[in-house]
């Protein structure tokens, strides 16, 4: 990991970035205070796991979604695969009624 001032990353973002891609996340830094992370993802999984991790309206999911759990309003896990299931099979019905409409 490296630390960079940002008007060195400015004036050589290419550079940096072919360096994160081999040595790792590089911090930069605005007035000796880091202000921003330069990393590279490894794939899609990985880069989309980066941008949920950062998003408020993600995290607020997670955080209420806990708080049912927590007040016992969850689903079992037998629960959860059911319903996952029925919605399955009701969606395969939609499709099929649609199907059929088409001349």
């Amino acid at each position: 990991m490296r630390i960079a001032p940002l008007a060195d990353v400015k004036a050589r973002l290419s550079a940096y970035l072919d360096e994160c891609q081999t040595d790792g996340p590089i911090i930069i830094t605005r007035k000796g205070r880091a202000v921003a992370v330069l990393l590279a993802p490894v794939d899609d999984e990985d880069l989309e796991n980066l941008i949920l991790a950062r998003s408020p309206r993600f995290r607020g999911l997670l955080e209420r979604s806990r708080q049912s759990i927590q007040a016992g309003k969850g689903l079992s896990r037998d629960e959860f695969w059911q319903a996952v299931a029925e919605r399955d099979q009701q969606a395969g019905k939609t499709d099929r009624a649609a199907e059929d409409q088409v001349p």
